[in-house]
């Protein structure tokens, strides 16, 4: 959808299965060969080459990262933040979709998705890897981002559709965006930031 837009698209992922079917879809739609190109690797070795290349002064920075459903499953959110902070540009995005550490979260991602309806394989959430708002708020907030929104989703495993909800007590989506080093010089002292009202 972001490559329609006529945005350039990168998308990345560490298995390389998931990146050919990426790929074997993309190539069925012509107005996309020039929009969309995948590669299998993470963000970390991203981030890596961004460094690299940045000293060549080479601008290989990002307007944007979109990372849906991938917070949840990672051992190291703070590494995945600094990589975030490295590909962005300076006022770049961040939009993150991810499950909540609450009790209800637990009872309907693991219990009934996974163990009863079977809609994800079993295993594939870890509830210790679950982020609440606030906590994903504040490690982003330490390494140079500034969360503008956190909103509330709810699935529906009926029709298969996403909608907006007033809760984030389940899945929430966040979008944040880089500071540049004037804005973080300027900005008011750790612990002053505003902080988002989560249900």
């Amino acid at each position: 959808p972001l490559g329609r837009l006529g945005a350039s698209v990168l998308g990345i992922d560490p298995v390389e299965d998931s990146i050919r079917i990426a790929q074997l879809h993309s190539s069925h739609d012509p107005d996309l060969r020039d929009q969309v190109s995948y590669r299998a690797c993470t963000l970390e070795e991203l981030s890596g080459e961004g460094e690299a290349e940045q000293e060549e002064q080479t601008e290989t920075q990002f307007d944007a990262i979109v990372a849906s459903e991938v917070v949840e499953h990672l051992a190291d959110l703070e590494t995945f933040a600094i990589s975030c902070s490295h590909v962005l540009k300076p006022g770049g995005s961040l939009f993150i979709t991810t499950i909540n550490k609450t009790n209800l979260s637990y009872a309907l991602a693991i219990v009934v998705a996974e163990q009863l309806l079977h809609i994800v394989p079993r295993g594939t959430h870890d509830w210790e890897k679950f982020v609440s708002p606030v906590e994903l708020e504040r490690l982003l907030e330490s390494n140079g981002f500034l969360v503008q929104s956190v909103q509330g989703m709810l699935y529906n495993p009926i029709s298969g559709a996403w909608s907006w909800a007033n809760s984030t007590a389940i899945n929430y989506a966040l979008h944040a965006v880089k500071q540049d080093d004037e804005t973080m010089d300027s900005s008011t002292p750790p612990g002053d930031h505003h902080e988002a009202t989560h249900s």
